[in-house]
């Protein structure tokens, strides 16, 4: 399911059903991250919305040519803005729509304040608690498979190396947006960029590829602009090399649109792997996932923490990893780890962490066999030629998820593990 699009639908619904005329879309904090992201300014403005407000501001005026469609959680903060809006109208009509159910009580107190009847409509988009499980009617009926987050406490603590997860983990991306403005020597329209694969076909096509594909695609677009002027062709060789060619040809930045922009963010994420040694640190992960050497393990592993460039949160992930994986094992060194921590200056919450993701995931709690040693095979790294600095990384690593699915696709789930529920046809399907 693609929830981007099915929000935007929703949206789309509630503006359509207003009619023709121009239009105010009056939100709460929550409502407009959620807009922002599945609509830019210019797709909305070509459905008659001219005016984004939010229902708690006390400096909106007075425009009766509007009609107002109203998105907004129903808390009872919201519930009484609106209260107060419709005692005092400021548009001429009111389309309401709530993100979840309301009660009858606060429905009746809308429609007491609604004196002048500006209420055209009042909705929720879901309108029962138990609808996002009803599935559409299907010739073979949907199986809901039910997981334990603490089957696979493994997955989530190791370094990504995708464009996407890499974006999310390293730089933070919220409502599709990137804070770019600590980058040294940012320019100004820099410094705050959208990722959005809505709008973006550039990010749509590589978000989910390799950190190295992705320096060799946008290297590719402007290879290709250099064959149409031979004269001013500019060696690329590394990310620095990339970022002066932008500079230096403004006509390009204008015709590629938003190349320019990935080539800032790829340049960090360079930046931040460098500075941050995760290529040794991905190393390292992939062994204390994969592979059965306690020996080499505990040596790398206190190698990368006394390293001073090594993060505080890639320290103590890399000791929850091998506390989970070598949690039985008669020369186990983590008290030893644990102090190496202390030495670093991890303080004593992110200590307390490793002993809380042993409890949370560790042999005792899961269901499943997690850890499948593999023979010892290093960690792959791939150099693309012309282009130093983006290094793609093929991890040995498989999420738990992947196997989980391969045997529920085969029918060979352990009952002991997932127990079914349901008609045995179904299951023999």
């Amino acid at each position: 399911m693609n929830v981007t699009l099915a929000v935007k639908q929703y949206i789309s619904k509630m503006i359509e059903s207003s009619g023709p005329g121009m239009k105010v879309l009056l939100m709460d904090k929550e409502t407009t991250s959620i807009v922002s992201v599945v609509y830019t300014q210019s797709e909305i403005l070509q459905k008659e919305v001219y005016l984004f407000e939010r229902i708690d501001s006390q400096n909106r005026d007075n425009m009766k040519h509007l009609k107002a469609i109203c998105f907004l959680r129903p808390t009872k903060e919201n519930v009484e803005h609106l209260i107060q809006e419709l005692r005092q109208p400021k548009y001429s009509v009111y389309f309401i729509y709530f993100s979840n159910v309301i009660s009858k009580s606060e429905i009746k107190a809308l429609a007491e304040a609604d004196e002048q009847e500006v209420v055209a409509e009042v909705q929720q988009i879901i309108t029962k608690e138990y609808e996002p499980f009803d599935f559409r009617k299907t010739e073979v009926p949907p199986l809901l498979l039910i997981l334990d987050r603490s089957d696979d406490a493994i997955t989530p603590l190791l370094n990504q190396w995708t464009y996407q997860a890499m974006v999310h983990e390293l730089l933070g991306l919220n409502n599709n947006r990137i804070d770019l403005s600590r980058v040294p020597g940012i320019s100004k329209d820099l410094r705050e960029v959208v990722l959005s694969a809505e709008n973006d076909e550039f990010y749509a096509n590589n978000l989910y590829l390799n950190f190295g594909e992705i320096g060799t695609n946008i290297k590719n677009l402007m290879e290709d602009f250099q064959k149409k002027k031979p004269k001013d062709k500019q060696k690329l060789e590394s990310i620095s090399d990339m970022k002066a060619f932008v500079d230096n040809y403004p006509q390009f930045k204008k015709m590629s649109g938003t190349v320019s922009k990935h080539v800032t963010v790829v340049g960090d994420l360079s930046r931040l792997v460098s500075e941050r040694q995760l290529m040794e640190v991905s190393e390292v992960e992939q062994e204390l996932a994969c592979q059965n050497d306690h020996s080499s393990a505990q040596q790398n592993v206190r190698r990368l923490l006394q390293n001073p460039r090594v993060s505080e949160i890639d320290a103590v992930r890399l000791v929850m990893l091998y506390a989970l994986r070598y949690e039985k094992h008669s020369s186990s060194i983590l008290p030893s780890l644990m102090e190496e921590l202390n030495r670093k200056g991890l303080s004593e919450r992110h200590r307390k962490m490793v002993q809380a993701v042993v409890e949370y995931g560790g042999k005792r709690v899961r269901g499943s066999d997690l850890i499948t040693p593999t023979d010892a095979v290093a960690i792959t790294k791939q150099f693309f030629k012309g282009l130093k600095g983006v290094e793609n990384v093929y991890t040995q690593h498989q999420p738990l998820l992947h196997d989980t699915l391969d045997q529920l696709i085969k029918g060979r789930l352990k009952d002991s593990q997932f127990p079914y529920l349901g008609p045995s046809s179904l299951r023999d399907r």
